[in-house]
């Protein structure tokens, strides 16, 4: 068994604070089968980097703002239930985003046609107007693993 570990950090300016930032901090470990070639192993690496830079960028845009910190106290980044986490605004009506399990199905069904995570990414912002699979809303993703299932 392998062990992968990715982590995504960002800084931003604090409003009204000259010389002020926050910190957002992700990381993730996960276990890969030893059995995986190196492409495989580098897909992994490429989705799960993918996976906290997106939850942090999640956090910073479209999820729950932290308080505002002390001056001598860094900020956490809270953990929010999925169904917090996963809602944003779509022309004035709140879309929620892909589960996890959908968006594993989809890299599945993907790559059981032959496609990377850079063909289904490049494809998802074809027709979904989005820059990753993993920024799918539900309807979307489901939309999606239709289409994937009739053309297989």
């Amino acid at each position: 068994m392998l062990k992968l570990n990715a982590s995504y950090s960002k800084k931003v300016p604090v409003q009204g604070e000259e010389y002020s930032s926050q910190s957002y901090h992700c990381s993730v470990e996960v276990e890969l089968s030893d059995k995986l070639d190196a492409s495989d192993i580098q897909e992994k690496i490429h989705e799960t980097f993918a996976l906290v830079r997106d939850a942090v960028d999640s956090e910073l845009h479209g999820g729950a703002q932290p308080a505002q910190p002390a001056t001598t106290a860094q900020p956490s980044v809270r953990v929010l239930p999925p169904a917090q986490r996963a809602e944003h605004h779509d022309g004035g009506r709140i879309a929620t985003k892909a589960s996890n399990r959908q968006i594993k199905y989809i890299l599945d069904l993907a790559k059981s046609q032959g496609m990377g995570l850079s063909d289904v990414n490049a494809r998802v912002k074809e027709q979904f107007g989005t820059g990753s699979v993993y920024a799918l809303d539900r309807k979307s993703a489901s939309q999606f693993v239709d289409e994937l299932k009739a053309a297989a």
